[in-house]
């Protein structure tokens, strides 16, 4: 899985991994101080880096990093390292940040959670956070051999393209692909409604195609659904009723679950596949499948927000939220001039 940022800042990041409790099964950087973008985010020295590490015993790597890294907790630090792993595991989206640390002279924000969540988040999209992030370009700092986890990375970015292709036309761009693909952790997100940059998910997009096309390119020749023309960046799928079904039996679960309680009205009890059957003939198919994908993101992404104020701390909310603010007013002026 992908992909490589600017050569130097290899280094850079095992040294700032350095800091931390080492029993990492996975840990990645994204974001703009990784990858660049356009627009205001676009100034990757100065940009905050953003971590994730994954862990297979949450307790255990607290403990540590309490112990390492005291000052990096909110008052919370006080209540010990179970009561962080039960706020981590079982509020929000499954992972705990700790965000505007100074290290090795940057400013990161980093996020822990648990192997075996992240697992079902990629397989399932319980949530689609930590997995809607490794559907974009990330830098893989370290893995571990563990296959599970490896088969489920792979496994999120392949549900990633089958989504996608559902609320496409029958020919698109690469560029349009990609764009799609990077919006959906995005639906229904309040966070794009108040804080974010409005154009973020472009300015994701457009500097890093070639990033996205070394993550996707084999899936995509790979699909038997799918004319890939590499030459002039274009791609043309199946838009049969037949193949949209298989294309809707390929989605995760949650994903599935959530189109079911959309389209299936009181009384008729229609089971799962069965509701997926009638949506393939339904002409506003995609529109569908973006409504099942919003009902998995905004309560997730509203509920890590909410869970971040006590993380965080007061302080660094505010001063975070602000951050965020500022970008939104860049994006919006940038877009209006």
């Amino acid at each position: 899985m992908a992909l490589q940022a600017l050569p130097s800042s290899w280094v850079a990041f095992r040294k700032i991994l350095s800091h931390f409790p080492g029993e990492l099964s996975l840990a990645f950087a994204y974001g703009s101080g990784v990858f660049r973008q356009a627009g205001p985010s676009s100034d990757q020295k100065t940009a905050m880096l953003d971590f994730v590490f994954t862990v297979d015993d949450p307790f255990a790597w607290h403990s540590k990093n309490l112990k390492k890294n005291w000052s990096h907790y909110s008052f919370l630090k006080v209540l010990g390292p179970k009561v962080i792993t039960t706020i981590q595991n079982n509020y929000g989206a499954g992972v705990y940040y700790n965000p505007l640390i100074m290290c090795d002279d940057r400013l990161i924000k980093y996020g822990v959670i648990s192997t075996n969540n992240l697992i079902e988040d990629l397989l399932y999209w319980n949530n689609l956070y930590i997995a809607g992030r490794l559907q974009k370009p990330v830098k893989i700092i370290t893995m571990n051999e563990n296959a599970t986890l490896r088969a489920a990375l792979d496994k999120n970015l392949r549900s990633a393209v089958t989504a996608a292709f559902l609320m496409l036309p029958e020919s698109f761009s690469e560029e349009d692909l990609f764009i799609m693909i990077a919006g959906l952790s995005y639906s229904g997100d309040l966070r794009m409604v108040v804080g974010e940059n409005k154009t973020k998910v472009m300015d994701i997009v457009k500097p890093n195609i070639a990033y996205f096309r070394e993550l996707y390119g084999h899936i995509l020749q790979d699909n038997p659904q799918v004319v890939y023309k590499t030459q002039q960046s274009r791609l043309e799928i199946d838009k049969s009723p037949e193949g949209q079904f298989t294309q809707l039996l390929a989605l995760p679960k949650t994903l599935q679950q959530g189109i079911h309680n959309i389209m299936d009205p009181p009384g008729k009890n229609r089971d799962v596949e069965e509701t997926l059957f009638k949506l393939a003939y339904d002409p506003d198919c995609g529109e569908v499948v973006h409504l099942g994908l919003s009902a998995i993101v905004r309560p997730s992404s509203l509920r890590q927000s909410t869970k971040g104020i006590f993380t965080a701390g007061m302080k660094k909310s505010v001063v975070y939220s602000s951050r965020k603010l500022n970008k939104m007013w860049k994006g919006w002026l940038r877009k209006a001039f």
